[in-house]
């Protein structure tokens, strides 16, 4: 079993950053991919992206809304915690962000386990 805790949400004006934390503990954290998903209300998860192992390779979501370039995914295996650092923040990145751990892929079928989320609110 991995347990997930994410952290870093809040309230933001546009064009703030914020970085949003997960925490690991459990099985040992480097063995897992790691991934952020977020979720709107009304909206479905999505995909934002994901990060390997060793944090030697990052992928990035073509679909989620340009976070390419604003968003970026590290993680800190002697930390067991994955970050995503939010640049740019708008409206429409108003969502409840997810971490999860898993093998290496873009659905959410590829994660078994996830954090309870925590809530972003962009301010316009």
């Amino acid at each position: 079993q991995v347990q997930l805790v994410e952290s870093g949400g809040g309230l933001v004006q546009a064009g703030g950053s914020l970085r949003l934390s997960c925490a690991a503990s459990g099985r040992t954290f480097s063995n897992y991919a790691m991934a952020w998903f977020r979720q709107a209300p009304g909206r479905a998860r999505e995909f934002l992206g994901a990060i390997n192992w060793s944090g030697s390779v990052t992928y990035y979501a073509d679909s989620a809304d340009s976070v390419k370039g604003r968003f970026t995914i590290s993680r800190d295996n002697a930390k067991n915690t994955v970050y995503l650092q939010m640049n740019s923040l708008q409206p429409e990145d108003t969502a409840v962000y997810y971490c999860a751990a898993g093998d290496w892929g873009t659905s959410d079928r590829s994660y078994g386990y996830w954090g309870r989320g925590t809530q972003v609110t962009v301010s316009s």
